[in-house]
């Protein structure tokens, strides 16, 4: 049996799609406003996002909508 390792951006999107279901952000809410609550953390999600090319005015929606990480 294998083990699927799951992409840090998925656990991240959890993450985030937690915090939107809790109604602590809203889907319309800027990807920057995730930076307020990673605090030092953030640094390093910022530039996964921008892996993907998303930017920090990007809406936490479009986030949420990816179905695959893939780099």
């Amino acid at each position: 049996m294998t083990q699927q390792v799951l992409h840090p951006m998925v656990k991240f999107q959890r993450q985030v799609r937690s915090l939107v279901e809790s109604k602590v952000l809203k889907p319309t809410d800027s990807i920057w406003k995730i930076a307020l609550l990673y605090g030092d953390e953030w640094g390093y999600w910022k530039k996964e996002l921008e892996e993907f090319e998303f930017s920090t005015q990007d809406p936490i929606q479009e986030l949420l909508a990816v179905d695959a990480w893939e780099e």
